[in-house]
């Protein structure tokens, strides 16, 4: 980067606030997977949004439903990992190309684990909570918009506000699809969201500091090669 250094993927300003969601976020998904550990019907809640054992959508609905719901799936996951990439590579934002691929494979690994940890079900058999789609679909939203408030500049207010409203529609469109195709209970979805925003700041704190290291490292073996010159 022709000396530069590269710029944090987690804004400094959004970190403490970050943290905090993060935190909470986590103690709402342990609360809904501990609340449905083994289950395998729809609790109140769900029930109050909407049945998610009965297809619910039909065209031209479905049809979009499928579409988001493709987003998630290995080939089209795929496909956003390699644009996300490509375009941050292109911003000149490795260390937001490194998190949309190490928190992508977090975000499906946790809920995968998480899956297994609760044990709910649907549909006779199909583990539900949390629903990885929307964790997944939700941690991209979350790492360009990090990349957005990082390069727009913005404080701890507007850029914590413009993160969580990327992780909303993102979540909110995933989660969607998912409960309107049955494939997950609405609390699954909540619990795949919630996920998605423990993962990414997480992650994206462990890359900046794994990177400022190295980056620290690398400026000081000039300064001790001098030393020895000296010597």
């Amino acid at each position: 980067m022709n000396g530069r250094p590269t710029p944090p993927v987690l804004p400094p300003p959004l970190r403490a606030g970050l943290a905090l969601i993060a935190a909470l976020a986590a103690l709402v998904a342990v609360v809904i997977g501990a609340m449905y550990a083994d289950h395998s019907q729809s609790g109140a809640f769900d029930t109050w949004i909407i049945d998610p054992t009965a297809d619910s959508v039909g065209p031209p609905w479905r049809r979009v439903a499928l579409a988001t719901d493709f987003l998630g799936e290995p080939a089209g996951a795929a496909l956003l990992v390699v644009a996300a990439v490509t375009g941050c590579l292109l911003l000149r934002q490795p260390r937001a190309a490194v998190l949309v691929v190490a928190g992508a494979f977090l975000a499906v690994a946790t809920t995968t684990l998480g899956k297994h940890l609760a044990g709910r079900t649907i549909h006779g058999g199909s583990l539900s909570y949390p629903s990885g789609h929307t964790a997944f679909l939700t941690t991209l939203a979350l790492v360009l918009a990090l990349v957005a408030a990082g390069r727009l500049g913005l404080g701890r207010a507007s850029g914590t506000l413009l993160v969580l409203a990327a992780a909303l529609v993102a979540g909110a469109a995933m989660g969607w699809a998912q409960v309107s195709l049955s494939a997950h209970y609405p609390t699954d979805v909540l619990g795949g969201w919630c996920t998605a925003l423990v993962v990414v700041p997480a992650t994206a704190w462990l890359i900046d500091r794994t990177a400022d290291r190295l980056a620290d490292r690398t400026a000081d073996r000039p300064a001790d090669a001098g030393r020895q010159e000296q010597i």
